[in-house]
């Protein structure tokens, strides 16, 4: 009995810290200012889901206590956008509605973006634009930008050893090293 309430109660800390981290890393100014993600309330929210899917189906990856892991961060990100709603002024009739939908959301663009990198970027650039930018109009620079940035952040946190993960450290890619470049003048860099 103690044992497993010591497992929950590390388990916790651990989504915790997971979750502190996902939400600093979809805060940074870089996807707003360079790579063209709406600076709203919708925006962060985008940001908050794509940084979500990149962990949450890394921790499914991990076993049995990857997978609690996962349901406990799931958690906790709904019980934070539950705060952020209160804040900004919903009433607790809408709430649960509210609540419902946001996952509801989650869970397609979690759908979205794992269809979109097992595919192509012209398929994860879709997938971004109809969720991340739904709200704004990037310039193709800006969606080549974030495609590369998803696919990097994909491989590192893919490759980020599970003692790592597990302590409450996703590996994830600097976003300033993706900025938002024409897909014509990647393909000249790269070639040369």
């Amino acid at each position: 009995m103690l044992n497993r309430f010591r497992e929950r109660r590390a388990r916790i800390g651990l989504a915790h810290a997971l979750h502190e981290r996902l939400i600093e890393q979809a805060r940074q100014p870089h996807f707003y200012a360079a790579l063209g993600v709406p600076d709203t309330m919708l925006g962060r929210y985008e940001m908050v889901c794509l940084h979500a899917y990149l962990v949450l189906t890394r921790l499914k990856h991990e076993g049995s206590s990857g997978k609690r892991t996962a349901q406990t961060l799931h958690d906790i990100i709904f019980a934070d956008f539950d705060v952020a709603l209160r804040e900004a002024g919903l009433g607790d009739m809408g709430i649960g509605k509210r609540i419902k939908k946001l996952a509801r959301n989650l869970h397609g663009r979690i759908s979205a973006y794992a269809s979109g990198v097992s595919a192509n970027d012209s398929e994860l650039a879709a997938a971004l634009r109809r969720n991340m930018y739904a709200s704004a109009e990037p310039d193709e620079a800006q969606v080549a930008g974030m495609v590369a940035y998803v696919r990097a952040a994909r491989h590192e946190i893919d490759a980020c050893p599970a003692e790592t993960l597990l302590a409450g450290v996703p590996a994830f890619p600097d976003p300033n090293a993706f900025p938002a470049v024409s897909p014509e003048s990647r393909g000249t860099e790269a070639a040369q």
